[in-house]
């Protein structure tokens, strides 16, 4: 009695401290109208942001699904965290010799991370070799060497600068009273960022397995980004600001003359992937009709292609007007 009526009444003092903070509080629904209204705003700088990010993962193993797997198993953590009122900032959670993991069976991160069970068990197996991860019956932590690989500085950053610009999007659609900086965003996410992080790994993850789903594997979705980012960029230029709909239409989906291409060099330079297995794939999603390529061997998208991936994009759209709606509120 006397515990629940301890957090009854810290309960009662923090609402009663916000409570003159509600009407700063802003909503998903409005986040995601003025997200796809400004799509042509908003687009080049997020896939972009989420293009340097998979190149990151690709960076470390050379191998996507590696870096997956290490990501899966700090979430959750970070979930247990959460779940216990837990809150622990970026330099004390990197600071620690390693991350403990929950109880967890190769079973489930096979099943979590839609990667054969065999695979699952086999870079497992090589992360343990690498010393990144240790093994002890079901206990998994892992090793303070991998945070080289994992500490997400530039991701904090990228998502910082992201925020910001989305913010000043968002009070000129008087949805936001004032822009927030890139550097106060940095000290929130740091600051909080055992909240921040798991709901950033709730937005991405669910994303990368979407596309893993349509692509078969990560690195196909990586090489076929980066022609994404390329036509985006372009497509961006000198235009007036459009809703999701009317830049795809007008800007992306131009006749084949009009559209800018990236050849398979430009791809494996940028990505990291080397220029046999980039070449390969390619042809793969030239096979599918998922690219086009033009006589100066260059690789675009067109609309009749990218149209059968407005659902995964739309249900990305909702995630990360989820997420953002979720760190300007903490903010405010």
């Amino acid at each position: 009695m006397f515990i629940l009526g301890f957090y009854g009444m810290l309960l009662f003092n923090i609402m009663k401290n916000r409570i003159l903070e509600f009407s700063n509080q802003i909503y998903e629904d409005d986040v995601l109208k003025i997200l796809k209204n400004n799509y042509s705003s908003i687009a080049p700088l997020w896939v972009t942001h989420q293009f340097e990010w998979i190149n990151g993962m690709y960076e470390p193993y050379k191998d996507h699904d590696k870096y997956l797997i290490i990501i899966y198993l700090i979430k959750t953590t970070l979930d247990l965290y959460s779940r216990n009122f837990m809150k622990i900032n970026f330099d004390k959670f990197y600071q620690q010799d390693s991350i403990e993991i929950a109880r967890i069976n190769i079973s489930e991160i096979s099943k979590a991370l839609n990667i054969p069970k065999e695979s699952t068990r086999r870079k497992i197996v090589e992360l343990e070799k690498a010393g990144d991860i240790k093994r002890f019956k079901r206990k998994i932590t892992i090793d303070s060497s991998a945070f080289r690989f994992i500490k997400p500085e530039n991701s904090l950053k990228r998502t910082a600068r992201f925020l910001s610009m989305f913010s000043s999007i968002l009070v000129e659609n008087k949805i936001l009273k004032k822009k927030v900086s890139s550097s106060e965003l940095e000290i929130t996410i740091k600051e909080n960022f055992s909240y921040v992080w798991k709901i950033f790994y709730e937005l991405q993850i669910p994303m990368l397995l979407a596309w893993k789903k349509i692509f078969k594997d990560l690195e196909t979705f990586n090489i076929w980004s980066a022609c994404v980012v390329n036509q985006y960029i372009h497509a961006a230029k000198g235009q007036k600001k459009m809703d999701i709909n009317e830049f795809l239409n007008k800007a992306i989906f131009l006749d084949k003359i009009k559209r800018k291409g990236i050849n398979a060099m430009s791809i494996s330079d940028i990505t990291g992937i080397p220029r046999a297995t980039v070449i390969r794939k390619l042809n793969n999603l030239i096979q599918l009709k998922n690219l086009n390529i033009n006589n100066k061997k260059q690789y675009t998208l067109d609309g009749i292609h990218l149209k059968r991936f407005l659902p995964v994009q739309n249900i990305t759209m909702e995630r990360l007007s989820s997420f953002s709606t979720k760190i300007y509120n903490y903010m405010y």
